[in-house]
């Protein structure tokens, strides 16, 4: 049985939220492998801290914010205080994975006329220990602008001194430009791709436009893997092709696959 799966190229995860895997049943094999994820993660940060982290994806539909959430999770999970931001302005979906209001949030934030930001006027508590939310807000006219602003980048700043680590839900990088731009003030960046759906030619330009804003990458994770390849679900890499079934292939280098 496949895990975390749904139909291709729909509206799913924006209406009734992403699938809490690492609530329901921690003990899981899922639950398991987005620790890996959480535990590699935290192996790349023997040099650099990671505090401010985002995940993303080539395009809409690829998992990236259930894998987002659940890693959140994980890390709260793991006792770490740990804020989870709905950073896709324009296809939010953490107030429905939460059902919590979203009439306040981070467009709510980053429009304010007011010097100080008050945080405890925006994030809401999501039920699971540690985990804190701020969802997306309404939607604006202007995401890219906001997302891309100097007021976004200040609002990291302050909620970095407040938690253990932050993690934002960022939209896909081929869809729109913002996605780079705050990314390249972040500790690192997550790819997320989705087997069977995501194409060569889209991770190849994924990592380009990645790397020209100079954004760390910290890896790759490869979701809805099919119970023929993998019996869990996800794999997980960073730099290599470390995870679940790629046979002879995971001894070459992941991102040397896209680089012709």
């Amino acid at each position: 049985m496949a895990l975390f799966r749904k139909k291709r190229g729909t509206n799913e995860t924006m209406k009734k939220g992403a699938q809490l895997i690492t609530v329901a049943d921690p003990k899981s094999p899922v639950s398991e492998q987005i620790r890996i994820v959480r535990t590699n993660i935290n192996f790349m940060a023997v040099d650099h801290d990671i505090k401010t982290m985002a995940f993303t994806s080539a395009n809409i539909s690829e998992g990236k914010s259930t894998v987002t959430v659940n890693v959140a999770v994980t890390y709260a999970q793991a006792g770490r205080k740990t804020l989870l931001i709905d950073g896709d302005l324009r296809r939010p979906t953490l107030h429905s994975t939460f059902n919590m209001s979203n009439q306040r949030g981070l467009t709510s934030v980053l429009t304010s006329d007011a010097k100080e930001i008050d945080l405890d006027d925006v994030i809401q508590d999501s039920g699971v220990d540690n985990l804190s939310i701020l969802t997306s807000g309404p939607i604006p006219p202007n995401p890219a602008e906001l997302i891309g602003s100097k007021r976004m980048q200040t609002f990291i700043e302050l909620v970095r001194d407040h938690y253990d680590v932050v993690i934002i839900d960022l939209a896909p990088v081929l869809a729109v430009s913002d996605t780079q731009e705050l990314a390249s003030h972040l500790d690192g960046v997550v790819l997320v791709v989705r087997q069977g759906v995501t194409k060569k030619a889209a991770i190849k330009r994924s990592v380009e436009m990645l790397k020209f804003a100079k954004v760390r990458i910290l890896g790759y994770v490869m979701n809805d893997i099919s119970s023929s390849n993998a019996g869990y679900g996800y794999g997980y890499g960073y730099g290599y092709g470390y995870g679940y079934g790629y046979g002879e292939e995971k001894k070459k280098s992941f991102w040397d696959r896209f680089r012709s």
